[in-house]
C-alpha cells in the first residue's frame, strides 16, 4: 500500500502531471465558488424581496428618503455578487482571470459606496479617498479596454 502512495507521488512529481493535477483542483475550487456565489445570489435576492416587501407594508412619509438608498444598495450588491459570478464562469471558460471583469465589478462596489453613503458621517478625506479610488479605476479600465481591443483588432 506505501509503495502505491509513493507511486503516486512520484507521477506527480513529473511537471506535466503536477500541472494537469493543480489546474484539476482549480477547476473544482471554481465550480464550488460558483456554487456558493449562486447560494449568495439568490439569498441576496429574497433579502432584497423582503425588506421591499416590509417597507411597502409599512409605508411611512420618509419611504423615499431614508429606505430608497438602502433598496439600491441591495440591488447594487445582487449585482456585484452576479459580476463575480460571472468572474468565475469566465475563469472556469478560458482559465484566465479577465482583469476587465474584476475593475467593473470594482467599479460597481465603489459606486455601491457611493451611493448608499450618508454623507453627514463621512469626512472629506473619506470623499477624497473614494473620488481617488475612482479615478484610479476608471484609469485602469480605460486601459484595460484599450489594450484588450487593440488585442482584439490585431487578430483580423
Amino acid at each position: 500500500m506505501l509503495k502505491k502512495i509513493f507511486r503516486q507521488i512520484a507521477k506527480l512529481s513529473n511537471d506535466d502531471n503536477f500541472l494537469h493535477f493543480t489546474e484539476s483542483v482549480e477547476v473544482i475550487i471554481s465550480k464550488v465558488l460558483s456554487l456558493a456565489m449562486i447560494l449568495v445570489i439568490i439569498v441576496s435576492v429574497a433579502d432584497l424581496v423582503i425588506f421591499l416587501a416590509k417597507e411597502l407594508v409599512n409605508h411611512t412619509d420618509s419611504f423615499l428618503k431614508d429606505t430608497l438608498f438602502v433598496i439600491f444598495g441591495l440591488f447594487l450588491n445582487v449585482l456585484i455578487a452576479l459580476e463575480i459570478l460571472e468572474n468565475i464562469t469566465a475563469y472556469l471558460k478560458k482559465h484566465v482571470i479577465q482583469v476587465e471583469l474584476v475593475i467593473v465589478t470594482s467599479l460597481i462596489a465603489v459606486s455601491r459606496k457611493i451611493i448608499i453613503l450618508d454623507l453627514e458621517k463621512k469626512t472629506a478625506a473619506d470623499l477624497i479617498g473614494l473620488a481617488i479610488a475612482i479615478f484610479a479605476l476608471s484609469i485602469s479600465y480605460l486601459i484595460v479596454r484599450s489594450t484588450n481591443r487593440g488585442n482584439d483588432n490585431s487578430g483580423h
